[in-house]
């Protein structure tokens, strides 16, 4: 069975985490710098059988698009076009930093914390989360 990607895209970095193979949990992938992030994905779906990806949607409290919505939209549809085959959906990803915050504060010992791609990466988690219904910490 092929996996599901949730892309957390960022101006300077993207974290990305996807489920199993059975689809079932959800896990931290990595946070690569947003210049590489081409070079990754073409790599990783060349590894991985990847049926759709996950893109967290920026958006403001009133829903209406945040600062870097353009930028989303763009790779979005540039993605789009190098692989016809997956499906790209949008989903909100309002404050999933900040729980991503919350959940590595209560997880992870003080050391870890300081691990700036943490965020990134926990934030993509909890977006895939949410799209596919989980609950979380």
């Amino acid at each position: 069975m092929p996996r599901i990607v949730c892309i957390d895209y960022g101006a300077k970095k993207t974290g990305i985490a996807q489920t199993d193979i059975l689809q079932i949990s959800v896990n931290p992938l990595c946070t690569v710098p947003t210049i590489e992030l081409f070079d990754f994905l073409n790599k990783h779906f060349g590894e991985e059988e990847v049926e759709k990806v996950v893109i967290g949607e920026p958006l403001k409290i009133d829903d209406s698009p945040g600062d870097i919505h353009h930028l989303v939209i763009g790779f979005k549809r540039k993605i789009e076009k190098l692989y016809p085959n997956i499906t790209f959906v949008l989903h909100n990803e309002q404050f999933s930093s900040q729980r991503a915050k919350e959940v590595i504060f209560k997880t992870k010992k003080k050391k870890a914390r300081r691990d700036k791609t943490l965020v990134d990466k926990v934030a993509a988690t909890l977006i895939l989360q949410d799209y596919l219904g989980h609950s979380f910490l």
